[in-house]
């Protein structure tokens, strides 16, 4: 593991990021053939990877929307459209971070067959999970719609908060997939801190209320997921700019420079070793 005396820079942040970018073609090619191998000896194929989320929100809804009767949320809006809009990255979060995971560990039988560089094994099942995505914030649209939430100028900034989802899960999985790697218990303790944040992370409960202590609250800001969450929630709802909160942006994108600092240094440091690793 990392060493007192090792010294990280931005040079291998760098030369991971120019990695995803040579090869960005293979990175889409690879994640299209993915998605229908993954589905293809299923009879409804591909249908089930937009089907199961709709499914969980119906769940969702029905226990917390309507059987525990929470109404509206935030300014007015009604617990659906509030939760749906949440839920939709955080849905593409889960399955993404989980999937990069055992990106390389699936594959580290081919790494030395491989002509592309292994750092965009993470980033292919990010991509590959963006179909579903894309299918769910249509949805969320639409639902939005129909409980009368109106486009506005805020929602330009949701490519903001899509270039930090993305930026986050780049970082988060080139970690995440060295990590198990070299700790062949982190997948498990990942499943688990996943299902945690799911909770945490101001998906299913409007934390940023009077009912929570500050302090609390506070903690739960420091999340990126809870960040990337609240940031689809303002865009959509149009309740405030990004930069009107610099304390929070800065400290995100501290968080996520961390991740791709430690995250790059191991997957260099180890990626001749990874075949001896398993």
């Amino acid at each position: 593991m990392l060493h007192c005396k090792e010294r990280i820079d931005l040079k291998e942040v760098y030369t991971l990021i120019k990695e995803q970018f040579q090869n960005i073609g293979i990175i889409f090619r690879i994640s299209q053939y993915e998605d229908k191998a993954e589905y293809q000896s299923h009879y409804l194929g591909l249908v089930w990877e937009y089907l199961y989320p709709l499914i969980q929100i119906g769940i969702y809804w029905l226990v917390f929307g309507i059987g525990l009767k929470h109404g509206s949320t935030t300014h007015g809006v009604d617990y659906l459209p509030w939760m749906v809009i949440g839920i939709t990255p955080w849905f593409f979060m889960n399955r993404a971070s989980l999937d990069a995971s055992k990106s390389i560990y699936q594959r580290v039988g081919m790494v030395s067959k491989m002509k592309f560089p292994v750092s965009i094994l993470p980033t292919i099942k990010i991509v590959s999970n963006l179909s579903s995505f894309w299918t769910m914030l249509v949805f969320s649209i639409l639902v939005s719609f129909l409980y009368g939430v109106h486009p506005s100028i805020y929602w330009i900034q949701w490519i903001y908060y899509f270039i930090c989802m993305i930026a986050w899960m780049i970082a988060f999985g080139i970690f995440n997939s060295t990590i198990s790697l070299l700790v062949r218990d982190w997948r498990i303790m990942l499943q688990s801190l996943m299902r945690m944040l799911f909770y945490m992370s101001g998906v299913l409960f409007n934390f940023e209320t009077t009912s929570f202590p500050a302090p609390f609250v506070h903690i739960l800001q420091l999340n990126p997921f809870f960040y990337v969450v609240s940031g689809f929630r303002d865009s959509m709802l149009g309740t405030m700019w990004f930069w009107q909160e610099p304390t929070l942006n800065i400290v995100f994108w501290g968080i996520v420079l961390f991740f791709f600092l430690v995250g790059s240094h191991l997957h260099y440091k180890f990626r001749s070793r990874f075949v001896d690793l398993i």
